[in-house]
């Protein structure tokens, strides 16, 4: 890897049109582009291909850098290569939801709407479960499948997919998106050893909720509503 001088003087050129130092950049930050795209791997997209997408997203962050971010370029460029794949997997279908369950998440947020206007509180899951007699699962589940990947680390969609928190953010050329979503990393350090390695676990190590509740000995449910309450809690801290 460059230096941090050379990165820069790098960046300042093929901002400019130098192709050259395009290419030196790609060439030398080449196993950053593979240690971030190999999170997808098994995704359906074939590995030359997540690499020439990861290119793509390399390229849009020398576009987009801005030395005043008071950010490791690296660091910065971590987010706009998940964003390009995610983009990618998400515009070409690698990731779909069933109509079943798009259908049964229109009926709950229907039930949800009218029981909140009733009782001015919103349903639990058992609840949501015992009005539509289904499991408290399938109820999670189809509440999670209308989630977009997040403004951290990217709207998700969610069981079976990938990535960092930051991968939550949506990856639209909006430089101060992409710095409050950095800015989510020391606030993760600072949560507390559960709630971490649920955020960890979800999004550094595409885990399903399904695969955290065995590993923390706990429910799908649980695991579900504590990912939400951290997520509530960071978005908080960070308005």
């Amino acid at each position: 890897m460059l230096d941090t001088e050379i990165t820069l003087e790098l960046v300042s050129k093929a901002q400019k049109g130098d192709q050259q130092a395009k290419s030196v950049l790609i060439e030398e930050n080449s196993p950053l582009i593979k240690s971030v795209i190999k999170r997808f791997r098994d995704k359906g997209i074939e590995y030359d291909d997540l690499y020439q997408i990861g290119c793509i997203g390399f390229l849009k962050a020398i576009n987009n850098f801005n030395a005043d971010f008071n950010v490791k370029f690296s660091t910065y460029v971590v987010p706009m290569v998940i964003g390009e794949v995610k983009r990618f997997m998400r515009d070409d279908g690698a990731i779909k939801v069933s109509r079943a369950l798009k259908t049964l998440n229109l009926q709950i947020n229907k039930f949800v709407e009218a029981y909140s206007g009733q009782h001015q509180t919103k349903p639990t899951i058992e609840q949501i479960a015992k009005h539509f007699n289904i499991d408290e699962q399938e109820v999670v589940l189809a509440m999670d499948s209308a989630k977009m990947p997040l403004s951290l680390y990217a709207p998700i969609e969610e069981e079976g997919s990938t990535l960092t928190v930051i991968d939550r953010v949506d990856m639209q050329g909006d430089n101060s998106n992409i710095l409050e979503n950095l800015a989510l990393k020391e606030m993760i350090k600072h949560l507390d050893e559960r709630d971490r390695k649920i955020i960890m676990l979800r999004y550094y190590f595409d885990k399903t909720q399904s695969e955290i509740a065995q590993e923390l000995k706990i429910s799908q449910v649980q695991v579900s509503r504590l990912e939400n309450k951290i997520l509530e809690s960071l978005r908080t801290k960070l308005s």
